[in-house]
């Protein structure tokens, strides 16, 4: 039997908590519940939790505050829904290393897809068995581990940060349109600045002049392309 998948809901607002707390666990996950990063912390410290979907504005420390301690910790999926709307915003959450940004005005059912459509990307087998591991140079890829290293030392990724480097490095030279990408990571729903934001987050980790990238390079008016052959 296929275990239950978690999902940790932080928000100040009992009605959104208790709201998503039952579409979410109409779709079959099951639902912990807090109401600032404090008891956030305390129920990731005592449970394993899949996936946070998370508030920005609560008492005490801010949903992004309290990404930075979660990403400090490991690479749990976090969604924010939050009613903090502008562009800025949502730079700054994904910039952070959320996998998305969904803003209140949003249906539950909507969110409840997003839930699902960053679990399947988190969990979603490939090539890890045939090839676990991609080298460039100073680069190295670990699938099976999901683990990105850069001169030999580990650098934290983000689910998603990770999916969508290993996609553009396991097709090399390929060109890829953000259409493409944009599709393929974040379906019918999000936020069109997430794609160009997750690539200058990847380019920060793994370049070694994220202005002039080596790796990840631009083809301009159309996407991305990956540069360079993996070590046989």
């Amino acid at each position: 039997m296929e275990q239950q998948t978690t999902v940790l809901v932080v928000d100040d607002e009992q009605d959104i908590v208790d709201l998503m707390r039952d579409f979410l666990e109409a779709e079959g996950y099951a639902v912990l519940t807090a109401f600032d990063a404090r008891e956030a912390l305390a129920q990731l410290e005592r449970n394993s939790i899949d996936c946070l979907l998370l508030d920005v504005m609560m008492p005490g420390q801010s949903g992004f505050d309290l990404l930075r301690e979660v990403r400090e910790r490991g690479d749990v999926p976090v969604l924010f829904l939050s009613a903090k709307q502008e562009d800025r915003d949502k730079i700054r959450g994904l910039a952070l290393g959320a996998d998305d940004y969904i803003v209140k005005s949003a249906t539950p059912t909507e969110v409840v897809q997003r839930v699902k459509a960053v679990m399947r990307r988190y969990r979603r087998g490939g090539p890890q068995a045939e090839r676990p591991r991609l080298e460039f140079g100073r680069l190295a890829i670990d699938l099976r581990a999901r683990e990105v290293l850069v001169d030999g030392e580990p650098v934290s990724f983000t689910p998603r940060e990770f999916e969508l480097l290993q996609l553009l490095a396991e097709h090399p030279r390929q060109v890829f349109t953000r259409d493409q990408l944009y599709e393929r990571f974040w379906g019918e729903y999000g936020d069109r600045h997430s794609l160009t934001v997750h690539i200058a987050r990847i380019r920060e980790k793994i370049e070694e002049d994220p202005s002039n990238p080596a790796y990840i390079t631009t083809v301009w008016g159309v996407g991305y392309r990956f540069e360079g052959e993996p070590a046989r």
